[in-house]
């Protein structure tokens, strides 16, 4: 059995995802792991030696150099042949935060579905989501699933950790304004109000019986749903009234 790839520490998500030549309506694409991407990063962009973007990676010099090399020869055969660049995927943490899984690269043709999870239900604050529970889709089946850690970092970053697991929908509880907008911005779909287990509610999905309550998002940054005029994940006075909520 192959060693597990320790994982590589980056500094944060790109904030461009895919690059395509012009004049090419269907150029091959080429996948670029996000450690991958962190090593350009570091070398070229910031001009930092190999050693110190090894320490910076946490990882050792042999290493860094053959994700380089990777990387390079990715760029490289995309830039001469046209190829078109997409970013996903790796062995990696963000700074000190440790993902217990490898999220793999997704098989053409395969939907991704996430959904936030807390014990076996449906977790109700998006901002504080410990563990993701994803679902790979194929021709309306189950073809893979596996429940990821997350720590709670905090709506941003785990915005940018289902765009770099490429995620296409999340389903989840009550989530915030400011994080709905950058799901949006990430192209992920959004599902909100949903209670009960996971597995239920991905079953409503593929039925096509998964209803979407937008009421659930509330405009401030709190991340909950209102159960009542307070709401509970920040102890903020967030009416249920229309102006205060996304419709």
């Amino acid at each position: 059995m192959p060693r597990p790839k320790r994982n590589r520490r980056i500094r944060g998500y790109p904030d461009y995802w895919t690059f395509s030549p012009e004049g090419s309506a269907h150029p091959e694409t080429l996948l670029l792991s996000l450690d991958e991407y962190e090593a350009i990063r570091v070398i070229d962009f910031l001009r930092m030696t190999q050693e110190e973007c090894a320490a910076q990676m946490g990882v050792s010099r042999s290493t860094v150099t053959s994700i380089y090399d990777s990387a390079r020869s990715k760029l490289a055969d995309a830039l001469v042949n046209g190829k078109r660049i997409r970013i996903a995927g790796g062995a990696y943490r963000i700074d000190d935060v440790q993902y217990s899984h490898v999220v793999s690269a997704k098989d053409k043709n395969v939907k991704r579905i996430a959904v936030t999870y807390n014990q076996e239900l449906i977790g109700q604050h998006f901002g504080r989501t410990e563990q993701f529970k994803i679902y790979d889709i194929l021709d309306a089946l189950i073809k893979d699933e596996q429940i990821i850690d997350t720590d709670g970092t905090g709506h941003g970053a785990l915005v940018g950790f289902l765009r770099a697991a490429e995620v296409d929908v999340l389903i989840c509880g009550g989530i915030g304004f400011d994080a709905k907008n950058s799901l949006e911005d990430a192209g992920i779909r959004l599902v909100t109000g949903v209670t009960g287990r996971e597995d239920d509610a991905i079953r409503a999905w593929l039925s096509g019986n998964l209803q979407n309550d937008p009421d659930s998002v509330c405009r401030r940054s709190c991340g909950c749903r209102a159960e009542s005029n307070l709401c509970g994940g920040c102890n903020n006075n967030c009416a249920s009234q229309s102006s205060d909520w996304q419709k």
